[in-house]
């Protein structure tokens, strides 16, 4: 690859698109592909900052000495702010900035891929490994922890962004292999969870459902919103829609952490399953009263 195609990566969104299908397509249609890219950006770099400062403080009253998972999560939601601050400049500045706004996305974006480990990991502790959890002083280790990933994630910024001004090739195999390398741990995670789950008898309903929605919504997210962006990154096969669809999923990751308070905060799961339990009832049977039946069953649970 040479100095001319540095900047097509997953980044890059308008030099991107360009150059993949630049005297290839229609001129309209690229344009109505930028002009999709554009928006949705700027709706999620709204939304984001206007939703992710709320999450941030309600979730830092839920930190408890016997329940980190929120330290993590916080975190989490600052490395959103960081990429929502990388998406602005990347929309806003000129081109002399797009190395640094590449470069605070990518950093961004890593330490959520570390942090989002992290959640699964603690889940994971807290109930296949509980006594042992409980004395490692887990505030104390959390917080060492999150300094471990934003520093790991730093570093990860730097070389990713060495190599690819040397190997670009070799970029974009070794993005894949690292956001494919979250994936097993996270599977772990769940199924031994699942397992350990199954075998308790101590642990609240409301509880598990909690600790199995989060590690599933964090396995769906990761799997959902970064699976275009590993495939693209794999074949290396400038395809317009493929690039567009793995922009915008990777772009929605601050939107999608937003909706791991409601499996933190005690209650909100049940008020969610309520919801959801009453809808398919009335779709099913509008005139029956058993629907409101169980619906009241889910939320003594």
């Amino acid at each position: 690859m040479n100095q001319s195609n540095i900047n097509d990566t997953l980044m890059d969104t308008d030099d991107n698109i360009h150059k993949a299908y630049n005297g290839t397509e229609d001129a309209n249609i690229n344009e109505l592909y930028l002009k999709i890219v554009k928006v949705s950006t700027w709706l999620i770099i709204t939304i984001g900052l206007v939703l992710t400062p709320v999450a941030i403080f309600a979730v830092s009253s839920l930190v408890k000495k016997d329940n980190v998972a929120p330290i993590f999560v916080i975190n989490l939601l600052v490395s959103d702010v960081i990429q929502l601050c990388g998406m602005i400049m990347k929309e806003t500045g000129q081109e002399t900035v797009f190395i640094t706004a590449d470069c605070m996305y990518t950093f961004g974006l890593s330490a959520s891929v570390g942090f989002m480990l992290c959640i699964a990991l603690e889940r994971y502790l807290v109930i296949v490994w509980p006594l042992w959890y409980r004395t490692r002083r887990p505030v104390k280790m959390s917080l060492l922890l999150c300094a471990a990933v934003w520093t790991l994630a730093l570093v990860h910024a730097f070389i990713c962004y060495c190599i690819l001004y040397v190997w670009g090739s070799l970029y974009f195999t070794i993005s894949a292999v690292l956001l494919l390398l979250p994936f097993p741990a996270l599977v772990f995670f769940l199924v031994g969870t699942l397992r350990a789950l199954s075998a308790s008898i101590s642990v609240r309903a409301e509880e598990k459902r909690r600790i199995v929605g989060l590690l599933v919504l964090v396995l769906l997210i990761y799997t959902l919103l970064f699976l275009p962006s590993i495939i693209l990154f794999l074949v290396q096969l400038y395809d317009y829609k493929l690039i567009v669809v793995a922009i915008i999923f990777n772009r929605l990751n601050p939107i999608a952490d937003l909706f791991m308070y409601v499996f933190l905060r005690k209650g909100a799961v049940n008020q969610v399953w309520f919801c959801l339990c009453c809808c398919r009832k009335n779709r099913t049977s509008p005139q029956s009263s058993s629907g409101l039946n169980d619906c009241d069953t889910v939320t003594d649970l």
